[in-house]
């Protein structure tokens, strides 16, 4: 569906984005009134986005039964999925799922907000499990991130340290995995240090995690399969 492309570049710009999200900081605040202020705002987005998509389904639907042959240039829906797309921008996760076309993800002005959607995430996980549970965009959004330009950057770079720490730390959650691939994009001895701190830990899923994914750094060539992970850990608990 190509006719949002020119709204939707109209909206990829950081200020815009900010006006859009930047309530959505408040998600990752150690305050919990400022945390639940935040997901009152988000919980009010979402309504208003399923009611969005709700809209564009049920004009979709009419078109069709009437026997319109290429709904999509009608202007009743053209007009209904620029409404979809406006609200759901204000909304997590819907937000940080268009990208456009920037070839380096360092270049887009949702970079801190895919940023932010993960570390919400990995820091508060029971908040974001009810608020906003969305693993295939967590995967994604992980998948996206761990390419060099984004480990060249001062600033992601920092936070991606910060998450594989806290992802090490926890018990497994689901596409925690994919996390290996920022620590192969940010290694070095900032990382390294926090994973071997994990590794000599008392906790024993930190002792686990950290460990496969130390070994995995050492093996770039490694891949980080299910079955390498299982044969690592039967290796590791003898």
């Amino acid at each position: 569906m190509g006719y949002g492309r020119e709204r939707e570049a109209d909206m990829d710009d950081a200020q815009a984005w900010d006006e859009r999200l930047s309530w959505a900081y408040g998600l990752i605040s150690k305050d919990p009134a400022e945390r639940a202020v935040a997901l009152d705002h988000l919980a009010s987005a979402r309504e208003a986005t399923a009611e969005a998509v709700a809209h564009f389904n049920s004009t979709l639907m009419a078109l069709q039964e009437q026997g319109v042959e290429d709904p999509y240039d009608v202007p009743a829906l053209r007009v209904a999925w620029e409404e979809r797309l406006r609200i759901g921008s204000r909304s997590l996760p819907d937000g940080v799922w268009h990208r456009l076309d920037y070839e380096d993800i360092v270049e887009w002005p949702g970079l801190p907000y895919a940023l932010l959607f993960l570390e919400w995430e990995a820091r508060f996980p029971d908040e974001w499990t009810l608020a906003a549970k969305e693993w295939g965009t967590k995967e994604g959004l992980i998948r996206d991130l761990a390419v060099d330009s984004v480990g060249r950057n001062a600033v992601a770079r920092a936070k991606l340290i910060d998450l594989v720490e806290i992802v090490v730390r926890r018990a497994y959650r689901c596409k925690d995995r994919e996390y290996v691939r920022i620590a192969r994009v940010v290694d070095g001895p900032p990382l390294r240090v926090r994973l071997e701190a994990a590794r000599r830990s008392e906790n024993p899923w930190a002792r686990l995690h950290a460990g496969y994914v130390l070994w995995l750094l050492d093996r770039p060539e490694v891949p980080n399969s299910r079955r390498v992970w299982r044969t690592w850990l039967a290796d590791a608990q003898q």
